[in-house]
């Protein structure tokens, strides 16, 4: 018996070194009550009368059962893959019935001793379930009173696995063991037991089996089911959007450093707090443009001036009064060097302005002189200005011009003076929009 023991002991160390192919529960381990029937099977054979056909009385365990009221059997087997496992079996019994004789090769039956020892491979027909229904083949040696002999067997079962993690089954097995020698009988062995799976396998050392584990490859946490946390801030790696800088939960794990409700990898200006609108940026003078990006921070203006207050321009001031030192000589319209020096400080003027305008230059008269002549030098008096400006870069588009005769004097007909100021031209400066 001690040898016994010890060759089942060197088997299950012999099985932990196969190569598992499934990482889900390898291992299994089981103990049972055993049963031996050597009534429906021996028909006819002379060694051993008294026995019946295979389907006779199969289930009569009171009239042909021997069966072992302790513990006595072991079963261990690995997982292969393709729903195949291979394992041992080893069984102890003792044999006070050999079908209806009361001999066994001569001897009188008295509580013969009986052992074996059986290795398989199981084939189930489904692994996932509560109810695991399999077949298995094999060879082994079995001893009935001392007598050994070497058996080809096979059988069907099943696991009912009853447990949540489907891990323990109650287990029942029926096998038929042919002997190769004509001296040992050929047998039926039933089993019923408890079987329990284990060995699940742990890639990441975690501490959570691969089966349960959403992250088997990476080291986890129990309460993310296996999966990292990397910077600690209680959200997981694969739903942290900055899985390397600890953060907050309502932001996907990212930091708010400032404090304004905009993720740093959102904000503009993570160090400021600054509004949602502006993307984390502040808004000092609170005119709509973020501070990093206006140019007058502390003072309020539009966008479209960067931020800054827009000055009032006085561009029409200026051309008002240069316009009125725009005269000529007597019956000319010809520019006099006065005249270029004044229009060259209007074009400049107008370069400088960031306004839309329109320029309509006018040409006047004095009354001396038939009025259609003055009519005509008036006119020719305003597009001497008008050339001379676009000339300098005005667009002439933005130019018109119109001549008023000897009307709209602004002085006395009558005296020298007074004619000298009515030859004129005005420019009339016109801003259209900003």
């Amino acid at each position: 018996m001690k040898k016994i023991i010890l060759f089942f002991a060197l088997v299950v160390v012999g099985l932990s070194n196969l190569q598992a192919q499934d990482a889900n529960n390898p291992w299994l381990i089981g103990i049972g009550v055993n049963a031996v029937d050597t009534y429906p099977t021996n028909v006819g054979d002379s060694n051993f009368p008294g026995q019946s056909w295979w389907t006779d009385e199969y289930f009569n365990a009171t009239d042909h059962w021997n069966i072992a009221p302790y513990p006595s059997s072991l079963t261990v087997s690995r997982y292969l893959g393709g729903n195949f496992s291979f394992g041992v079996f080893g069984s102890v019994n003792k044999i006070t019935k050999v079908g209806d004789a009361s001999t066994y090769l001569g001897k009188q039956i008295d509580d013969f001793s009986y052992y074996g020892f059986d290795g398989f491979f199981k084939y189930s027909f489904a692994t996932e379930g509560k109810f695991e229904p399999f077949i298995k083949i094999g060879g082994g040696y079995s001893w009935i009173d001392k007598i050994g002999a070497g058996t080809l067997n096979g059988g069907l079962g099943f696991n009912w696995w009853f447990t949540r993690k489907k891990n323990v089954a109650l287990n029942f097995q029926s096998t038929y063991k042919h002997a190769f020698e004509d001296y040992l009988i050929p047998h039926f062995q039933h089993n019923v037991g408890i079987a329990y799976k284990f060995g699940s396998k742990d890639t990441d050392k975690d501490g959570i089996k691969d089966n349960e584990d959403a992250c088997p490859e990476v080291p986890g946490l129990p309460e993310f089911n296996g999966c990292p946390d990397s910077d600690g801030d209680g959200v997981q790696d694969s739903e942290d959007e900055c899985p390397e800088v600890a953060g907050l939960k309502e932001f996907n794990g990212c930091p708010d450093s400032d404090g304004d409700g905009v993720a740093d990898k959102d904000d503009r200006c993570p160090n400021e707090a600054g509004s949602k609108e502006l993307n984390g940026c502040p808004d000092s003078d609170g005119d709509g443009v973020a501070d990093i990006d206006d140019k007058c921070p502390n003072e309020a203006g539009p966008a479209s001036n960067n931020g800054c207050p827009v000055e009032v321009d006085n561009t029409q001031e200026l051309i008002d009064a240069l316009a009125k030192t725009i005269f000529f000589e007597f019956d000319s319209a010809k520019l006099t060097t006065e005249n270029q020096i004044t229009l060259n400080k209007i074009a400049d003027l107008i370069e400088k302005t960031d306004m839309d305008y329109h320029l309509t230059i006018e040409g006047y008269a004095d009354s001396v002189g038939p009025k259609a002549y003055n009519q005509k030098l008036s006119e020719q008096r305003a597009q001497a200005v008008s050339d001379y400006l676009t000339r300098t870069g005005v667009t002439p588009t933005q130019v018109s011009t119109v001549g008023f005769g000897e009307t709209n004097p602004v002085a006395d007909n009558k005296t020298k003076e007074g004619r000298a100021e009515n030859r004129r031209s005005e420019v009339k400066f016109k801003l259209v929009s900003k």
